[in-house]
């Protein structure tokens, strides 16, 4: 079986949150996105978690490979750690100078895996951090003619048949099916694996193949956009506290008193 895992690179979004919090998040010239100098970039924390699931897969004996696939340029940080996670391949797709919608990035890399011989399961994040969007997966799958589902905690392959567990608001629900489809894995599925000093060694040698837009035979005019982002601003946070003081009684009466007349 083979198993790709989409990632994406995001900026941290511990850092962006505490930036925006201290009001040093400024954005660039453009308008459009921050300046992001100062603010590291690592993987998207929910498409770690479905490479985690691919693993997973793996640890449960299912003969697979897993290859892990980014649109950009990607220097070696991120993909190296997918490396370093498992992963048996990486790869970064790069766009050049296009500005890819959700529609275009599932146009790019549905082209990708149908030129690179298919999969028998795509592995998406629930969400992007950055955008937070969740279009791509849904897309992503329509292109390829896949089945989905959504929202996966938890995966298991067994006799042909990939068995998800769905973590709904109302609780789990449970789906199974034949292969091929797209499974998009939420956080509920628990903390991904750290690698270690040597699976971290073994990855600093792996390199990463890097394909082109015009390698995959689209053409330009059919990933324009038809979602461009116009402005990104930082909007004003305020926040006041006030202490409660007295007795434990005492303050939980003017806590409900407070409460009421809100």
């Amino acid at each position: 079986m083979r198993i790709v895992v989409c990632v994406k690179e995001v900026l941290d979004p511990a850092a962006v949150n505490n930036y925006a919090l201290a009001g040093g998040l400024r954005m660039g010239a453009d308008g459009r996105h921050p300046d992001v100098a100062t603010i590291p970039r690592l993987i998207n924390g929910y498409d770690e978690q479905a490479l985690e699931a691919a693993l997973r897969l793996r640890d449960a004996g299912v003969d697979c490979r897993i290859a892990a696939v980014t649109i950009g340029t990607d220097p070696g940080g991120m993909l190296k750690h997918c490396a370093a996670m498992g992963a048996d391949e990486i790869v970064a797709i790069d766009p050049g100078s296009l500005e890819l919608d959700g529609a275009g990035v599932a146009a790019v890399l549905a082209a990708w895996i149908h030129q690179s011989g298919g999969a028998e399961l795509v592995l998406c994040g629930r969400q992007a951090s950055d955008d937070d969007q969740g279009v791509v997966p849904l897309l992503l799958a329509e292109g390829l003619g896949h089945a989905v589902s959504t929202l996966a905690r938890d995966l298991a392959f067994a006799d042909g048949l990939l068995t998800v567990t769905r973590a709904t608001p109302e609780g789990d629900e449970v789906v199974r099916g034949r292969l091929p489809a797209v499974v998009t894995v939420s956080n509920e599925l628990g903390a991904p694996r750290f690698p270690t000093a040597k699976a971290k060694m073994a990855a600093r040698k792996m390199a990463a193949t890097v394909v082109g837009i015009a390698d995959l035979g689209l053409e330009a005019a059919a990933l324009a956009p038809d979602i461009v982002l116009q402005r990104q601003y930082v909007p004003q946070v305020q926040g006041s506290c006030e202490f409660i003081s007295g007795s434990p009684g005492e303050i939980a009466k003017a806590l409900m008193e407070r409460i009421r007349a809100a």
